[in-house]
């Protein structure tokens, strides 16, 4: 959308109202041009995106503030090259301006045409049989399916694995679909992110307590946070002693291990 084709600007400026398709996915068709040079838009616009979008901005501007408070205490060359540095910056140079001094600074003009961005993305297609709801659903699901790759490489951590036997690629595939599909599972259930789930379970932790009779494995208390997944799941909590092991008569080691309530 920052491309700045007079096609696009158009497309972003044109009035009309948005039709909501579902929660924080609303649309609006626009026409651009005719005969030949006619192209079909739909702007898309995701409010919750959109606020997210903003308070970001106001964080990057709130660091851009101090970079030009820092730039101004510079003197010479080293005021020069960091000057050059923050105005070709791929962030910070979309709300610079450059006074006649070469002096940098935050152009309002610039902060205000950013913020209609806020939330959006505009989608171009030739076919006219498709509703403008398609459309953004399609591209929605397509999103959807690009980040389900990305888990499988990020979260999943997989790396690539070398199989020669049909069975044992086919094997491999459905594991990792299994994988996917667990934590797109346990993403509904708990509403929130696998990032979250896992950064929160990470917290848990099994202690060992040794004395002279023996040892104990003992978990840490859990968290509410922790007791509300292990409930959205439907799971159990470990239980609170996983492990004792005691000295039997001649000295050895005798382990009981807890097992979980039914």
């Amino acid at each position: 959308m920052r491309s700045g084709k007079n096609t696009v600007a158009e497309a972003l400026a044109r009035p009309g109202s948005y039709k909501t398709v579902k929660d924080n996915l609303e649309v609006k068709e626009v026409i651009v041009g005719d005969g030949e040079k006619r192209v079909r838009y739909i702007l898309v616009r995701n409010p919750k995106e959109a606020e997210k979008d903003r308070l970001e901005r106001e964080k990057i501007l709130a660091r851009l503030k101090e970079e030009l408070a820092a730039i101004g205490d510079l003197k010479g060359e080293p005021h020069t090259k960091a000057c050059c540095q923050l105005i070709a910056h791929p962030t910070y140079g979309r709300y610079l301006k450059t006074g006649k001094k070469g002096q940098p600074y935050i152009d309002a003009v610039k902060v205000k045409a950013e913020e209609k961005l806020d939330g959006k993305y505009l989608l171009r297609t030739s076919d006219d049989t498709i509703s403008a709801e398609d459309v953004a659903l399609g591209y929605k699901q397509l999103l959807e399916v690009e980040d389900a790759f990305r888990t499988m490489k990020q979260s999943l951590e997989l790396r690539p694995v070398y199989h020669r036997l049909s069975d044992r690629i086919h094997a491999h595939v459905l594991l990792c679909w299994l994988g996917l599909l667990l934590i797109r599972v346990a993403e509904t259930k708990v509403q929130d992110s696998w990032r979250n789930i896992r950064q929160i379970l990470e917290r848990m932790h099994l202690g060992e307590f040794v004395g002279p009779e023996g040892r104990v494995l003992q978990r840490t208390e859990t968290t509410p946070p922790q007791q509300h997944i292990f409930k959205a799941l439907g799971i159990k909590e470990p239980p609170q002693i996983i492990a004792v092991e005691t000295k039997g008569q001649k000295g050895s080691l005798v382990t009981r291990v807890q097992k979980a309530d039914p």
